[in-house]
């Protein structure tokens, strides 16, 4: 089948929920939710591990965005913005009534007085936009790149946004405007390992695309 009747076949899909977005949504949100809790790394080249063994080197990060990235990218954009509007709900309201927590600092209503709580919201936006970008198009791993780029750089621009807003506002924790240590901890900082991540995200993404058949 042309790729053109696949992308409109998708596009009827995508304008209303179907039963393929809520469950790459439950996908996304469990692997949101999974990924929070498991630290990102690389390993030495391959051609390398006879010489000296495999080596594991931490990314600094956790797999958190990449799953939300990688949700998009094979799920589109409405099961990606959906599952992640589920993880945001569940960390405010499911750790509110039973304790379990969701996000990296636990959860509960009072987590918007967290500085990291503003890149959790862009995650909702995040997923739309790169769900969206990465179905313009046959997949090819540069447009699935770009893709993952633009939302990493949403949830960004969120973060900073709310740290700003909120800074100023003073219903941060032990931030005051302009809060340059948190946007070290939460921007700087983590931004190298985020980039790899959103390479093998792409890498990923594009090869279950291609088994998929789409």
């Amino acid at each position: 089948m042309p790729f053109a009747l696949v992308q409109q076949a998708m596009d009827k899909q995508q304008r209303a929920l179907s039963p393929l977005d809520l469950i790459w949504a439950l996908i996304g949100l469990v692997l949101t939710i999974t990924a929070t809790w498991l630290e990102a790394f690389i390993t030495n080249a391959p051609w390398d591990w006879n010489a000296t063994g495999i080596q594991i080197y931490s990314l600094g990060v956790s797999f958190q965005v990449g799953a939300v990235l990688l949700t998009a990218c094979v799920g589109g954009k409405n099961a990606a913005a959906l599952a992640q509007i589920a993880y945001l709900t569940l960390g405010l309201l499911f750790f509110q009534v039973f304790g379990l927590p969701i996000f990296t600092q636990g959860g509960g209503l009072g987590y918007v007085r967290e500085p990291s709580f503003g890149y959790l919201v862009g995650f909702i936006p995040a997923a739309w936009v790169c769900g969206y970008l990465a179905f313009q198009e046959r997949p090819k791993l540069e447009t699935l790149a770009f893709s993952g780029v633009c939302g990493l750089g949403i949830v960004h621009g969120f973060g900073l946004l709310y740290l700003a807003i909120a800074s100023l506002g003073s219903w941060l924790e032990q931030v005051a405007f302009p809060a340059w240590d948190a946007i070290f901890a939460y921007s700087l900082a983590p931004l190298p390992g985020q980039l790899i991540m959103v390479c093998a995200v792409s890498v990923l993404a594009y090869l279950l695309r291609q088994i998929l058949f789409y």
